[in-house]
């Protein structure tokens, strides 16, 4: 493969409409939980299915994390959006069934957690199908978000997930307010709820002893979180979080977690949404612009 590295905007996504957040919010804030579980460990390097104590890393999502989870945003009376692999799916279904009983939205992730490639396009296309049948069969859903698997994208992925009736993405990091997609042919792609990645729990909370990385607690997590939102609500942005059950599950960050949403929700003026819905009010805001 050839590459193009023409001094050129490598995202030509289009300019981001003035934003106004319902209900007079200053800002909005996505919940947003990946929920890979063991798809984290085996999905780009599938010799890790052998090896029991790394993928139960990812185990600690159906045995724990998902519950502790889903009894977090019942406690706060919150809505969220969980990105489910379809492997997770069916492999997990006792444990994913209890997110769409309780009224969250679910989303794409991927299959088998594979990073999409440009240079394997098929298998990244093939990831999209599977994903979808996988979350068709085991859960009923077909959903309108998609968070890239590890967090990559390329033009061809982005038409494909436009044509298969995704809606909008969550995995760019060029922006604080939501933007729409400009397919590599002009025209417009998937709304793009951007992500901010301050708050990925992983980079805090995630070692293992493949390639062990030092651990945060709160001293270093919950001021960092606090201060990035609060820097982003006085801009008028949205607060993406990418959060892990295997990661915000675990006791003392299920904590922190619900410290810092207990923070935002004592703010007042902030607008807490899932991806499904901040996607409605954006394309609402389109059509009475071009109105």
């Amino acid at each position: 493969m050839t590459y193009d590295l023409s001094p050129r905007p490598l995202n030509p996504a289009f300019k981001t409409p003035p934003i106004i957040w319902p209900n007079g919010a200053k800002s909005a804030l996505f919940i947003g939980f990946d929920v890979d579980a063991e798809t984290a460990w085996i999905g780009n390097n599938p010799s890790n299915v052998d090896r029991m104590v790394t993928t139960s890393h990812g185990g600690y999502d159906a045995r724990v994390g998902i519950t502790k989870i889903l009894q977090l945003m019942e406690e706060l009376a919150l809505k969220a959006t969980f990105f489910v692999p379809g492997w997770t799916a069916l492999a997990h279904p006792a444990v994913c069934e209890p997110i769409l009983k309780a009224g969250h939205e679910i989303g794409h992730h991927g299959y088998l957690h594979k990073m999409p490639d440009r240079e394997k396009m098929d298998e990244s296309f093939e990831e999209i199908d599977r994903g979808f049948e996988a979350l068709e069969k085991a859960l009923g859903v077909r959903p309108i978000g998609y968070r890239a698997p590890s967090g990559e994208n390329f033009p061809e992925l982005l038409a494909y997930l436009a044509k298969a009736g995704i809606r909008y993405s969550s995995s760019f990091r060029d922006d604080i307010l939501p933007y729409r997609h400009q397919l590599a042919d002009g025209k417009p792609g998937v709304v793009e709820i951007p992500v901010n990645f301050a708050f990925d729990d992983w980079n805090f909370g995630m070692s293992s002893r493949t390639s062990p990385r030092a651990l945060f607690g709160r001293e270093a997590v919950l001021p960092l979180w606090v201060d990035e939102f609060e820097a982003t609500h006085a801009w008028g942005g949205v607060t993406t979080l990418v959060l892990h059950p295997q990661v915000s599950g675990r006791p003392m960050r299920w904590h922190i977690l619900r410290d810092f949403l207990r923070h935002v929700q004592a703010k007042g003026d902030v607008w807490i949404a899932t991806g499904a819905e901040i996607t409605e009010h954006f394309e609402q805001l389109e059509r009475d612009m071009g109105a």
